[in-house]
């Protein structure tokens, strides 16, 4: 039974082992460091007496998957301040309220709230979404943009029917086969941006008129992922044709984001939450135990960059930490058991978690996306990533 229906979530740091008191401490260390840290630590910034963003720090940008991202935390971990801080920036500098991309919000922004560009990237639009939803049930909807609920389904109708009825621009969403787009008007999509299990509540919280849509969704993003995560490997592009196929046409700049990289890392994370969450297996939940099973009994074989068959490419691996920490959220697929075989699932999975574990946040430059990542995976390993309803973290 998932946790939507039992409102019970596993905690696999304590299956391996890990005390309520241990885990506890590690999520508390870990959140401080990363919103109030030093200046080498921190990814949060508060900004005068009401706003505040997170600093990509490898572009020194905002990011709408880093506000987001910031919202979806803050609300799992009751951080209202830190939320509505986060929540006014993103409206106040990147929310685009004329033009094409009216009712989106700009993908990047300086520091300093000035755009630097007008597009928008769907996976800030779709966690927006999710983490005002849980604040309106969490916390009860206040006024102007802290009407949460509100905000939430403007967002999602301006995904689903930009384009329609004499409105500029174009959807998020492919109306036809229901995927998600890499940007409103592509012919391609990104693997790591499929999160069924948002949608599932999508269709029980957005207009009425679109819960059906929602609910096509999440059954077409499933089936989609199984279609995207190779079957030896588990890996999946960064971007993908429609068929689940790695993108074979390059971008302006050059590259295809047809191999297993940065992006793609997502995948294996959203596909253990939306396991625990829902539990709807279409074939794609074996994917993230043959990414463990590729990748090996050590880290050596998370070191480069593959093609999904596995193919070794001559590139290193940008986020390390990240990769380690999607993988071993993924193991939230895999069933706990008693097995002396080192090699059984329960054990591979453990290897991955005990792994995570014994890792700190990532220092330097690139710590951003590693430290986000690692971060959720904290909160979803522990039983701390829920589905939040009618003012309970269910």
């Amino acid at each position: 039974m998932s946790a939507f229906d039992t409102g019970r979530y596993r905690s696999v740091f304590a299956e391996i082992g890990k005390s309520e008191t241990e885990i506890r401490q590690k999520i508390q260390d870990a959140v401080h460091t990363f919103f109030y840290g030093s200046e080498e630590e921190r990814i949060y910034h508060p900004v005068g007496d009401d706003m505040g963003y997170l600093e990509d720090t490898g572009n020194h940008d905002a990011r709408t998957e880093g506000m987001s991202y910031g919202m979806m935390m803050c609300v799992q971990l009751d951080m209202k301040e830190e939320f509505d801080r986060i929540w006014k920036w993103s409206k106040t500098y990147m929310y685009m309220d004329e033009g094409e991309n009216e009712g989106y919000f700009a993908w990047s922004c300086q520091t300093d709230g000035k755009k630097n560009a007008h597009g928008p990237a769907p996976d800030g639009e779709e966690y927006y979404a999710m983490a005002l939803f849980f604040a309106s049930h969490r916390w009860g909807d206040g006024e102007g943009i802290f009407e949460y609920a509100r905000e939430a389904r403007a967002i999602l109708r301006a995904c689903v029917h930009k384009g329609e009825k004499g409105r500029p621009g174009q959807p998020m969403w492919n109306r036809e086969n229901k995927q998600i787009l890499f940007v409103p008007g592509s012919e391609f999509t990104d693997p790591s941006y499929h999160l069924p299990h948002f949608y599932e509540l999508f269709a029980l919280w957005a207009d009425e008129e679109d819960r059906a849509f929602w609910k096509q969704a999440a059954e077409a993003s499933r089936a989609y992922l199984a279609k995207a995560c190779h079957p030896v490997t588990g890996m999946n592009p960064e971007y993908g044709e429609f068929d689940g196929s790695p993108m074979k046409k390059k971008m302006p700049w050059g590259e295809s984001h047809g191999s297993f990289y940065s992006d793609a890392y997502r995948t294996a994370a959203n596909i253990g939450l939306d396991c625990l969450w829902f539990g709807v297996d279409c074939g794609q939940y074996q994917a993230p135990l043959r990414l463990m099973r590729f990748l090996g009994t050590d880290l050596e074989g998370a070191r480069c960059v593959y093609e999904t068959d596995g193919t070794a490419l001559d590139r290193t691996v940008l986020h390390p930490l990240g990769l380690l920490a999607t993988t071993a959220q993924g193991a939230l697929t895999v069933p706990k058991e008693d097995s002396d075989d080192p090699q059984s699932d329960w054990n591979v999975a453990k290897r991955w978690v005990e792994w995570l574990w014994s890792q700190p946040l990532r220092r330097g430059g690139r710590r951003y996306y590693d430290n986000c990542l690692y971060l959720f995976a904290l909160l979803a390993l522990s039983g701390n990533y829920r589905i939040i309803m009618d003012g309970r973290r269910e």
